[in-house]
């Protein structure tokens, strides 16, 4: 890059592109990573400069770079079981806990925001496909949402790297549930039935599929200013079964966001439906209107 002036303007550009297409802020915390999120799409523009990359996205012909652009800054970083104590949760605690309470339905709805290239709903439908036994005749549906087109393009595949699927496996699950092929581990058709993968910005109304039980929105909202964190929670909020559940990440919280969620207790980390003064269900009343 050039001057300091330049690179300013140039963040600005970049932050201001990935605002309007993602919701999501290109903070000064965030921007030593920008020349390498950039570096292939550098190679394939014939530009030499980060600069001369945003001057081709101002130009008429620009569109279809922008999004390319604003694909490649987003953060993909997501892996197998990522905080395991987490999963543990969810697997002694809060979905044996959902599936008491949906016993005479049989059936469990369950949004993962955030999705990346597919680890976690995977994950998901793991723990879920090990305990087929409490799940008999049970209708599964996981809707695993990301705004990033090529993300959720490598999720439909579900074909990973030995490095990506090494990452929170162990050997017996790899085992178990994935396939070597041509030196690559593709997963199991069994895992992938209950997914349905979909490009959605979570800014926007809720994916078809709600009311979910259970909603996962971990690593997500720390992008966010906060009234885009807001308009998150209430999408959410209008997403979520009265009895359902929210699962934040460690750095994540609705306290002094909205008022729409209170802590499950004894489940750390999770929320449902109420205030701090009345955390039991309630009904939902929309705090921003939906967008798009």
């Amino acid at each position: 890059m050039g001057s300091a002036t330049e690179r300013d303007m140039t963040h600005e550009v970049l932050a201001q592109l990935l605002a309007e297409r993602t919701g999501q802020d290109l903070s000064p915390s965030r921007r030593w990573r920008v020349e390498t999120a950039l570096s292939a799409l550098l190679r394939e523009s014939d530009a030499t400069t980060i600069d001369e990359l945003v001057a081709k996205l101002t130009s008429p012909f620009g569109c279809p770079l922008s999004s390319r652009v604003a694909d490649a800054l987003l953060n993909n970083e997501t892996y197998f079981f990522r905080d395991q104590q987490v999963f543990d949760v969810l697997a002694k605690s809060a979905l044996p806990k959902l599936i008491a309470q949906r016993q005479d339905k049989r059936r469990l709805s369950i949004w993962c925001v955030g999705c990346s290239t597919g680890q976690e709903p995977l994950s998901l439908s793991m723990l879920l496909a090990e305990r087929a036994a409490m799940l008999d005749d049970w209708q599964i549906n996981i809707v695993a949402t990301d705004v990033s087109h090529r993300a959720i393009d490598v999720a439909r595949r579900g074909v990973y790297t030995p490095f990506e699927a090494q990452r929170g496996l162990g050997i017996e699950r790899m085992i178990r549930w994935f396939e070597e092929v041509d030196g690559r581990w593709k997963v199991s058709p069994r895992l992938l039935k209950p997914i349905r993968y979909q490009q959605h910005n979570a800014l926007h109304a809720p994916p078809m599929g709600s009311p979910f039980d259970l909603v996962l929105c971990r690593n997500v909202l720390l992008y966010f200013d906060k009234p885009t964190r807001q308009q998150v929670f209430s999408q959410i909020a209008a997403s979520l079964a009265d009895d359902g559940m929210l699962l934040l990440g460690a750095g994540e919280t609705p306290v002094g966001q909205t008022a729409r969620f209170a802590p499950v207790k004894d489940l750390t980390g999770f929320y449902c439906l109420g205030t701090p003064d009345m955390p039991e269900a309630r009904p939902r009343t929309a705090e921003v209107p939906a967008r798009g």
